[in-house]
């Protein structure tokens, strides 16, 4: 997987448009486009800002996770032998969906804490719908 796929990939997995990851880099939306297409040389700078917009470090950005892959198994044959026949990028970017939903849960334990917080200050046991 190249830096380009990688990004559009991060991209999807956060459910933004191209148009809106273009917002989010202040630049046009074909600019955007053209660097998810891999068209054109992005400087180090637009590869820092963009790992900022998918809170993550220009490093994993860059990394391809083909050293790096780890294998988790079920305890169901079926899923060892689907896991095993997967291909390393289906698994690189399986584990990168999975890290992202990590840290999506992650905030939404976070804003329940600070629900939990603001109930017992405010004195009230009703649950927040």
């Amino acid at each position: 997987m190249n830096v380009s796929d990688k990004i559009r990939f991060m991209r999807q997995l956060k459910g933004w448009s191209q148009e809106e990851m273009a917002e989010k880099l202040e630049m046009s939306p074909n600019g955007y486009a053209n660097i998810e297409r891999g068209e054109t040389d992005v400087r180090i700078s637009r590869l820092e800002q963009i790992a900022k917009i998918f809170e993550t470090n220009l490093t994993e950005l860059m990394s391809f996770g083909e050293k790096n892959i780890m294998y988790f198994f079920g305890d169901n044959y079926q899923n060892i032998s689907q896991t095993l026949s997967t291909s390393p990028e289906t698994l690189v970017m399986e584990l990168q969906k999975h890290h992202i939903l990590l840290e999506y849960k992650d905030k939404e334990i976070q804003y329940l804490k600070e629900i939990i917080d603001l109930l017992k200050k405010s004195g009230t046991s009703k649950p927040v719908p």
